[in-house]
Formats: C-alpha cells, sequence, structure tokens
C-alpha cells in the first residue's frame, strides 16, 4: 500500500512530496529546509531511497541535492539537464523502484524547461498519481518563459503537447500532482482549487480544450511580471547549493543598526504593518514576516546585499530566516529583536506614518497630492483610480525620482505592498500615507475609477 504526503510552502506557492510504502519513500521537488521532509519521513517511519527533481526550478533553491547527501538516496534529475554535480540521469521511460510493489516511471513532459520531466507512481502496476512539476498544473500550466526569451513560444507548444502526452497516457481518475500553482509565479495563470485528477483537466485546462494556436496566443498573452531573483535560482541550483544553514545570525544592537544603515545596507522589519507605521527605525524598510515576504524581498533588493532582521521576537526571526533560505538569501548580516525602543539609538525618536482606508482618500475636501498605485500591470489594466502614478512595487526602489512632488498616498489591492511601498518613500524622506484597504473599496467610497480592459 502506497502512501502520499504533500509538503506544503504555501508562500511560493509550491508543494513538495514523499511518497512510498512501508519501509521506503521518495521525496519528488524538496524545499531547500529539507528538515520539513526529513519530518515527514521519521513520521511515516521510513527512508527516504530517492530524491527526485522534475526539473531545475527557477523560483526556489532546491533542497535535493542537500536531502540525496544526507541520507545517502540516488538523485535523480532529467538527463539533459545541465547541472555541475554528481547525479543519476533520468530519461524517458526509466523506471525506479521506491518500495514494493511501488515504482516510479519518468515521463518526458517539456514545456516550463526544455528537460522538465514528470513521474507516475504505480502501485502493483496501477497508476496511483502523477507528479507533473510545472507541466500540467490545476487548471493551468507552468509558464514558458524562464528558461531563455527565443524558447519562449517553443516551450509553450511543448506545454501543449505535454499536457495531451499525460492525458493520452494516464486513465481519467489519475490524481494530478504538480509542484507549481498555488500562488506560484512559475504558473502561467491562477486557478481555484487544490485538487484535481486527468479528468478534470481534460475539460477544464486550456492546454486540453485549446487547439494549439489558440493555446499559445493566450498563454503569452497572460504571462505576468517575473520576479528578479528567478535569475538566480536556475543557476544556483545548477551549480548545487550548498546544505542549508538555519543557525541563528549575529546579533546587533542600536548603535550597529545605525551603522548598517549609514553604510548603505537594508534593515528590514519584519513586524506586521500596523505596528511598523506607529513607530520604526528612520531608514528601514517593512517586509512583513506573515506576508510573502521571500517573494518580495528577494525580488526587490539588489542582489547579494547585505540584509539585517529587525523582528519582535525570535520565533518570528528564524521563520523569516526559514522563508529567505528557500530563495537563496542564505544568511542575514545581522539581527535583533524586540521593539523600536531597543534599535534607535538614545536621543532619537521612532519614524511613523498614518494609514488610511480608500473612504478617507476619497474624503480628502482638495484631493491628495499624489495617488501611487504599486499593483502589477496586469492588475492595473482592470481599472484604476483617475490621476494615479503607477509604479509597481517591485520597480519603486529604483524610480523614487519618478514619484512627484507632494504627500504620496500609496495603495495596492489589499495594503501589504502598499505597506512595503510606503515604507521605501518613508525612508527616502517622502511624506506618506499608506492606504491599508482592499481595492474593491475604491469603487465604494466614490473615488474616480477608469475601468481597465
Amino acid at each position: 500500500m502506497f502512501f502520499i504526503d504533500t509538503i506544503e510552502t504555501e508562500s511560493l506557492g509550491n508543494r513538495s512530496y514523499l511518497a512510498g510504502g512501508a519501509r521506503t519513500a521518495v521525496a519528488v521537488d524538496p524545499p531547500r529546509d529539507i528538515d520539513r521532509v526529513l519530518a515527514a519521513a521519521a513520521a511515516r517511519g521510513v527512508r527516504i531511497s530517492h530524491v527526485v527533481e522534475t526539473h531545475v526550478h527557477n523560483d526556489y533553491v532546491t533542497g535535493g541535492l542537500d536531502l540525496a547527501r544526507l541520507t545517502g538516496a540516488v538523485y535523480l534529475v532529467p538527463v539533459a539537464a545541465r547541472v555541475s554535480f554528481a547525479r543519476t540521469p533520468v530519461a524517458d521511460g526509466d523506471t525506479v523502484s521506491v518500495d514494493e510493489d511501488i515504482t516510479l516511471r519518468a515521463l518526458a513532459t517539456p514545456g516550463h524547461t526544455p528537460h522538465h520531466t514528470s513521474y507516475v507512481l504505480e502501485d502493483r502496476g496501477a497508476v496511483a498519481a502523477v507528479f507533473t512539476g510545472g507541466s500540467l498544473l490545476i487548471g493551468s500550466v507552468g509558464r514558458p518563459d524562464l528558461v531563455e526569451p527565443r524558447l519562449t513560444e517553443e516551450l509553450a507548444r511543448d506545454q501543449h503537447a505535454s499536457a495531451h502526452r499525460l492525458a493520452a497516457e494516464l486513465p481519467d481518475e489519475t490524481p494530478v500532482l504538480p509542484t507549481h500553482g498555488f500562488g506560484s509565479f512559475c504558473s502561467s495563470s491562477q486557478s481555484e482549487g487544490d485538487a484535481t485528477t486527468i479528468g478534470k483537466e481534460k475539460s477544464a485546462n486550456d492546454a486540453l480544450v485549446k487547439d494549439v494556436d489558440s493555446f499559445v496566443a493566450a498563454l503569452l498573452a497572460g504571462l505576468d511580471d517575473v520576479p528578479a531573483y528567478y535569475a538566480h535560482m536556475g543557476p544556483a541550483n545548477a551549480a548545487g547549493p550548498r546544505p542549508v544553514d538555519l543557525s541563528a545570525p549575529p546579533l546587533t544592537d542600536a548603535a550597529g543598526i545605525a551603522e548598517r544603515l549609514a553604510a548603505g545596507e537594508w534593515v528590514v522589519d519584519l513586524r506586521n504593518r500596523v505596528a511598523f507605521a506607529e513607530g520604526h527605525v528612520a531608514g528601514s524598510f517593512n517586509f512583513e514576516a506573515e506576508g510573502k515576504i521571500a517573494t518580495y524581498l528577494a525580488w526587490m533588493i539588489p542582489w547579494g546585499k547585505p540584509v539585517t532582521l529587525l523582528a519582535e521576537s525570535p520565533a518570528q526571526l528564524a521563520a523569516a530566516q526559514r522563508e529567505l533560505v528557500r530563495v537563496g538569501i542564505d544568511r542575514p548580516a545581522a539581527a535583533a529583536t524586540g521593539t523600536p525602543g531597543d534599535w534607535i539609538p538614545t536621543g532619537h525618536t521612532p519614524r511613523s506614518f498614518p494609514r488610511a482606508t480608500f473612504a478617507d482618500l476619497a474624503a480628502q475636501e482638495s484631493g491628495p497630492d499624489v495617488v501611487l498605485d504599486v499593483r502589477r500591470d496586469s492588475e492595473r489594466a482592470q481599472g484604476w483610480i483617475e490621476g494615479s502614478v503607477h509604479i509597481p512595487v517591485h520597480h519603486l526602489h529604483q524610480r523614487l525620482a519618478d514619484v512627484p512632488a507632494g504627500t504620496v498616498w500609496v495603495h495596492c489591492a489589499g495594503g501589504m505592498r502598499a505597506a512595503i511601498a510606503a515604507s521605501l518613500l518613508d525612508a527616502a524622506g517622502r511624506d506618506v500615507v499608506a492606504v491599508d484597504d482592499s481595492f474593491d473599496a475604491a469603487l465604494e467610497a466614490g473615488l474616480p475609477l477608469t475601468a481597465g480592459s
């Protein structure tokens, strides 16, 4: 009898899997923090005999090499993937025995990458599930534009063919278990639901209901921004990531924080946006630990720049550190816990700025000086506040000079990115108001909106 455990990394929109039988198991697309995989194996009382990658990942640093080294597992990587470490290459049709009567069969499914490979789990010769990585997702497919721009259309066509291969070769009742698609930017679009089968996808997935030309046209037209840190993930995974280090970073104090700010380093306050707005270290940036800190900090920070983390507790610090190693920000330069009173030199006062709603914005009698929309292009295209300036939050740090003079009312779709943007503007000495509200409330507040497409 087989089992399949899901190891979810919700913040990155990804899932890894542990599957096997009574004694041994395979880990599929493991995360960088492999202690979670080891814990799942220990809970099952199984040994990890194989570690497999569906592809060289572009959105997170894999824990596969480290996990294979630590457990002595066979490390399976698609044969065409160009990597710099010893592994067992796997080709289309290859099978491995995971446990008694349980096998894993490789199925070439190029599209997300040229070498992408799915894995069919079989129990006593019957198909039990398919691990589709970045190929067939829930209602979508993995995006084809992360490898090389000149290959994008070709890979989009490959995605269509791979989806049809999976649909043709596997029973309708086969559970489809993708790695991406639960909020990951590796997905070409986002769909509702967290479980699906081959049969369900046949009736709902564009790759299976549209002809190839229509599918490719729609897929390419709908591609959104790519986080900047993705450019570093593929090379890191191909070179072979270092073992993860989650030990506590060196602690610093108010004087040390001031020195790091003066040196131009990034000091990141992990507290929630309400607490940050009420009082914070001048020059610090707010990336909430409870938000998508890995995605947005890694997207915006100049790659390799030292970062100091300010947390309200050791637990918050440890959780953020775990998030960041998943995207290659391995070691904070320093850290501090407590409150702004602990982080600001004697004689200095905390910075603060107001928060507001869209109703507050609408109530400005003479109108605000500047309304700054920091949503992505695709969100802006659906509609915007008339007269607002648009700079996506991931471009703002490089475009602060493009923000017009005056008090800046900054908004996004829900408040988190507006808080990041407000902290950047505040650190630059601008007067700012963070609109902490759902964009749906803008219309209800009576603000003049321009309808999008």
